[in-house]
């Protein structure tokens, strides 16, 4: 339950200003030709190529570099533009809209994709027509292990240099009220705490989901009906996904005289405390995925911002003395912020 002391009201804070949006005339552009250019080569070097490759051609390899599944030529060629275009479209879209690459970590994401995914795309393709080039058959067709690991370097290390020069200016540190923070009239001798419990029903359903299809391949491998690599593979990402998903799917945010606690879990459980001397304000804001760049833990490295993002709405954003924020979704964040304000004020004066 919440409670809270007697005492003056607490302002409301104004809504954060959105910002100007970086102009999108250059990234629509950029995405118009460097797509058109990607699909232009997709097209034309398998079609300059056709006639020194076999028909259906090698498009899997599987314990090593021999061959295991074969498409046609036309399909093939199909799957690879498919690969590539959804991205591409995708990526457009979102430069046309303007207000998706308002913030930082969004548009690092949309220029790592932009190059990254080309480059993977392409990678992907050039692979298969190296394997495939004048074999007699796709099952002559033999793909150097190397070359799967460089197509995967090439793309990240594309996709992380065009994120970087295409990130920008940093955000712009917007919602913290101007002036004095609000904080609430104590009572002496009184202690006052504030609690707050936040649930994204969507992950929790997903987290539960992995969790039983974890126990019941688990099951399978018990009794010996699927004990394959395979299955193996799958319960060594789905253990994890489960459980963090639980971890993150619901938080419980405290404050008391002691300072901010934020528990994860059902059960509050690990927690993560932040003592009230080393809290510099704590203020009320709205934030949504796509500020922040999706749900769970976000951050971006150097900016010392963190947002535990569980729905859009309201969150309780505390800035630490040593420099850095962390927000947190939260019910009636305006009220959680004053409390802690006023211990912070407290904590100052003893």
């Amino acid at each position: 339950m919440r409670a809270s002391s007697t005492g003056r009201n607490i302002p409301a804070p104004s809504p954060p200003a959105d910002g100007p949006v970086p102009s999108r005339g250059p990234a629509i552009a950029v995405a118009a030709v460097w797509g058109s250019l990607v699909t232009a080569v997709m097209v034309a070097v398998p079609l300059a190529l056709r006639d020194r490759l076999p028909d259906p051609m090698a498009t899997h390899w599987s314990g090593g570099s021999v061959p295991d599944d074969s498409k046609s030529f036309t399909v093939n060629l199909v799957v690879d533009l498919t690969l590539w275009g959804v991205v591409w479209i995708v990526l457009l879209a979102a430069a046309l809209h303007g207000a998706g690459l308002r913030t930082r970590i969004i548009r690092i994401n949309w220029w790592a994709f932009l190059f990254g995914w080309a480059v993977f795309a392409l990678g992907v393709q050039g692979s298969t027509l190296y394997a495939n080039l004048d074999a007699a058959t796709w099952r002559e067709a033999e793909l150097p292990p190397w070359m799967i690991f460089a197509v995967l370097l090439a793309g990240f290390a594309v996709g992380a240099l065009a994120g970087y020069l295409g990130r920008g200016a940093p955000d712009p540190a917007t919602g913290r009220p101007a002036g004095p923070p609000p904080a609430l009239r104590l009572r002496p001798g009184r202690h006052t705490v504030w609690v707050s419990r936040v649930s994204n029903r969507w992950l929790t359903s997903l987290a539960v989901a992995a969790l039983v299809a974890a126990l019941v391949v688990a099951g399978l491998i018990m009794v010996g009906v699927a004990d394959t690599p395979a299955a193996w593979s799958f319960l060594a990402a789905a253990v994890p996904i489960a459980l963090l998903g639980v971890a993150t799917a619901t938080v419980r945010v405290t404050v008391d005289p002691r300072g901010l606690r934020v528990g994860l879990g059902p059960w509050g459980w690990p927690a993560r405390r932040t003592r009230v001397e080393s809290i510099e304000s704590a203020w009320a804001e709205r934030r949504t995925p796509g500020e922040v760049g999706g749900w769970g833990i976000r951050g971006i490295p150097g900016t010392g911002r963190v947002t535990l993002m569980l729905r859009a709405g309201d969150h309780l954003v505390v800035r630490r003395t040593g420099g850095g924020e962390f927000a947190v979704s939260a019910d009636d964040a305006e009220r959680g912020a004053a409390l802690l304000n006023a211990y912070i004020a407290e904590a100052s004066r003893s």
